[in-house]
């Protein structure tokens, strides 16, 4: 296969911190072109509303030179193996399902602390969600990913308000916690002060 870097691939994750649900890994590929044209303005999605997250969503969904992927890893998981192993095992996921091998051999940009495996040609870029617009549009891709998931599962477990806090360790997700204990979505190994 010739060797071409006219493909970029941005990677970024959602969910590391939060007390409950998964970690969502998202990539974006597409031509350098089309991420120099297309990307223009786009904000890590911490930094953006969820309007905003939403139209952004739709121009990756919509545009056909721009392909991505998610791959979530759930809380068992997470407990097992460790945050960072299960962010290592979703990243290779991820790549798996974008089918990469279609691009050639692109260039693949993670943000902060990923990493892809071996044998991908990368880059780890410290706060590339700020920096590198296909990250920040990876970005997108998973807090929007993890977010709907989380909404999902609020109907299943009402009682600690995923909808609201998506997981995270707000006042109220801890009122919740002490109220109602653990449910099954919840990561022990973050909350080893809670249990008993």
């Amino acid at each position: 296969m010739a060797v071409s870097r006219r493909w970029v691939i941005g990677i970024d994750e959602a969910g590391r911190g939060p007390l409950a649900g998964p970690v969502t890994l998202a990539a974006v590929a597409c031509p350098r072109t089309v991420a120099r044209a297309i990307f223009k303005g786009i904000k890590d999605s911490k930094h953006l509303t969820l309007k905003a997250r939403e139209v952004w969503l739709k121009k990756i969904k919509s545009h056909p030179k721009i392909f991505y992927a998610a791959s979530s890893v759930g809380p068992s998981i997470i407990d097992r193996v460790g945050i960072t192993k299960a962010i290592r095992r979703a990243v290779g996921r991820v790549l798996n399902r974008l089918d990469t091998e279609r691009f050639g051999m692109a260039e693949i940009l993670l943000d902060g602390s990923l990493k892809a495996p071996d044998k991908y040609p990368q880059k780890t870029i410290i706060k590339g969600d700020e920096k590198i617009p296909v990250i920040a549009a990876a970005s997108v891709v998973a807090k929007t990913s993890r977010d709907r998931k989380m909404i999902r599962l609020s109907s299943k477990f009402p009682q600690y308000y995923f909808e609201i806090h998506k997981g995270y360790g707000t006042r109220l997700h801890y009122k919740m916690l002490k109220k109602h204990g653990l449910s099954e979505i919840h990561r022990r190994s973050f909350l080893g002060k809670i249990i008993g």
